[in-house]
């Protein structure tokens, strides 16, 4: 008799109308699984290797640290030896470095000869000389500028507060003389 909706099936182990349960499938004989070998010979693989990696990070890590310390002794230097270090000259007074001198621009290689303006820092010396996005800095003052290295050279010459001109291509393809005064760097 056939199973419907309005009579449930039998629990298991239980047949209706008395029947005999039915036999109980054989277990399969064991197969091998070869996969699951491979897997874990490729996990123990993976954690020797990491453990491996870990001791020689360690390890090279306390060596290259240990061969660029110095230690600071009681009173003097001392080399990670213990021997004590030779005294050392005392520095010469330090005079105060030249300030730098800045046009306030973000340049970069032109196509052809010239630093492209590709930023102003606003307020700076550029944009007050007039300056925009787009320019081409071919002179500043008696330098020709072929590249963005050559004005940053030539800046870093200039001194800052003195009158420079510079000779610029506008976008349009007009060429105009400007004079620019760069300021200290900050």
């Amino acid at each position: 008799m056939g199973q419907t909706a309005l009579r449930p099936k039998p629990m298991p182990g239980r047949e209706p109308d008395g029947a005999s349960p039915a036999p109980a499938p054989r277990p399969c004989s064991p197969r091998p699984r070869p996969h699951a070998a491979r897997r874990r010979g490729r996990r123990l693989v993976n954690l020797l290797f990491a453990a491996f990696v870990g001791v020689v990070l360690v390890l090279s890590g306390i060596g290259l640290g240990a061969m660029g310390a110095t230690v600071i002794g009681p009173g003097a230097v001392v080399d990670p030896r213990g021997r004590p270090a030779p005294p050392s000259r005392p520095a010469p007074p330090a005079t105060p470095p030249a300030p730098a001198a800045t046009l306030g621009v973000q340049v970069m290689d032109a196509g052809k000869p010239g630093a492209l303006v590709v930023g102003l820092h606003v307020p700076g010396p550029a944009q007050a000389a007039g300056l925009v996005r787009g320019d081409v800095l071919l002179v500043f003052g008696t330098t020709r500028i072929d590249t963005a290295a050559d004005l940053v050279r030539a800046v870093a010459r200039a001194r800052p507060g003195a009158e420079v001109r510079l000779t610029v291509r506008h976008r349009s393809g007009g060429f105009e003389q400007v004079t620019v005064v760069p300021a200290v760097a900050a």
